[in-house]
């Protein structure tokens, strides 16, 4: 009941900030597309661990295995670019396309609609310390220069009419009658001695 005080307020896991994402996002699609998919992987990882979904996930193994599908058929085809048929190059290409299009678009879809679900960041951060109290009997100075200032109500702040109180419940009336009663028994017995 007694304490050393207010208890610390654990921080929230809360989202970050749009700034934060938005870089994470441009900098996960740009290595996508420099790697022509084949790090495509790296945005699915991120996003399997920030949504914890077990279809993320499955998706992550799938690019995973789609991606090792596609470097071994690069690595099977001839170097000499003319030896390459028309349909090799055909195949590589959806499969580079495909790849890059299916990840880059999944990948911004779930993150934008998994943040979007978390609602949206405080515009600041709340402070966490409590300002230690003055010691009594020492005047600050900003604190004699605000003395006479009337304090601004805050325009953010959404006004609530007072609770009402709730009335006594019946119970709680019959006990006070009874040890009414119980006390004027004892009076007039102490009287009567």
């Amino acid at each position: 009941m007694y304490g050393y005080g207010p208890s610390p307020q654990q921080p929230a896991t809360s989202r970050p900030s749009s700034a934060t994402l938005t870089a994470v996002r441009v900098i996960l699609v740009v290595v996508t597309v420099l790697s022509c998919g084949l790090l495509g992987w790296a945005a699915m990882l991120r996003l399997a661990i920030v949504t914890r979904r077990p279809r993320d996930w499955i998706l992550l193994v799938v690019v995973m295995v789609l991606n090792g599908g596609l470097f071994a058929f690069i690595m099977a085809t001839p170097d000499d670019p003319d030896d390459m048929s028309d349909a090799a190059v055909l195949v590589q290409f959806l499969w580079l396309v495909g790849v890059l299009a299916g990840v880059i678009s999944y990948y911004l879809y779930a993150e934008i609609r998994h943040y979007n679900s978390l609602g949206t960041p405080p515009p600041y951060a709340a402070p966490t310390t409590v300002p230690p109290a003055p010691l009594p009997y020492q005047q600050h100075p900003a604190q004699h220069q605000h003395q006479h200032q009337r304090p601004q109500p805050n325009p953010y702040t959404v006004r609530t009419p007072p609770p009402t109180p709730a009335p006594a419940p019946q119970r709680l009336d019959q006990v006070r009658a009874e040890l009414d009663e119980l006390s004027d028994y004892l009076r007039k017995e102490g009287e009567g001695r």
